[in-house]
């Protein structure tokens, strides 16, 4: 059973988003790796600061085929869990043959999933506005308060603003809308088992698209779980209580996983 788990993180946030889980799994015994997307790495503060200049012209493809190369570089085929646009990276990955068991929390969007309401409404500032397939975006503290975290206790939205989010390239959103690179072979017979988690409270990633992710995913043959926490919103791996969250990821994965394969660079690579 392999010991390893990397943890993918999503849109406005970076690694250290992933501060907490990465110590309770390795109080657990987990060698624990969280790779930072292309030009996502640094300081929050920093970055919000002084973002890179290529930030701008990351997209999907970009971001897949780092982490695709993060996996093979692994000295052991991983559990690989991810959040929000993580967890639409983790069912790529998954989707190419990769990990040994994968969860994905509140999903973004994944083609061939209809976008809820709370969705549309929270893509609108960056979609709506002109040129962000070009631009980094940043968000709003008034957005992170009220859409991404709106359940953090009172009081605690600015300091965790400032921790932890960081900017994002717009682009990401529109490869979401104008391409399918995005798209998974739902019936895929190498696809590991699968968990998806979703947030009844979610402004980002409505529940209905969680299950409708679920419905498609659950006709691949290997095993594929749906849990829904009622009252958990997007900002559900730092909420309290995040820590019943990760318990519920990792239970699956061991009760799961597909024994790990040794070489994981003789996987085929999806052609260009």
């Amino acid at each position: 059973m392999t010991k390893t788990i990397m943890l993918i993180h999503g849109a406005w946030l970076n690694a250290k988003s992933w501060e907490k889980w990465i110590a309770y799994y390795e109080a657990k015994g987990f060698k624990v790796v969280a790779p930072n997307w292309p030009h996502d790495d640094g300081d929050p503060a920093a970055l919000r600061e002084h973002s890179h200049p290529a930030l701008r012209k990351v997209g999907f493809v970009a971001i897949l085929e780092h982490l695709d190369k993060a996996v093979r570089a692994l000295p052991e085929e991983p559990i690989l869990m991810g959040h929000s646009a993580g967890g639409v990276m983790v069912q790529s990955l998954l989707n190419r043959g990769l990990g040994v068991a994968g969860v994905a929390i509140d999903p973004a969007p994944t083609t061939g999933v209809p976008l809820g309401p709370h969705a549309i409404r929270s893509a609108f500032p960056v979609l709506g506005s002109f040129g962000s397939w070009g631009r980094v975006m940043h968000m709003s503290r008034k957005f992170f308060a009220t859409r991404f975290a709106q359940t953090i206790p009172s009081g605690q939205s600015d300091a965790l603003y400032d921790r932890y989010i960081v900017p994002t390239p717009g682009k990401l959103y529109w490869d979401g809308i104008l391409t399918k690179t995005g798209a998974v072979q739902w019936d895929n017979p190498n696809r590991a088992p699968l968990l998806l988690i979703g947030g009844g409270k979610d402004l980002i990633a409505d529940a209905s698209m969680t299950k409708a992710n679920f419905e498609r995913q659950k006709r691949a043959p290997s095993r594929t779980e749906l849990k829904i926490f009622a009252d958990r919103s997007h900002w559900t791996c730092m909420d309290p209580g995040w820590e019943e969250v990760a318990d519920t990821a990792l239970d699956f994965a061991l009760q799961n996983a597909r024994p790990a394969r040794g070489v994981l660079t003789s996987i085929a690579r999806p052609a260009a």
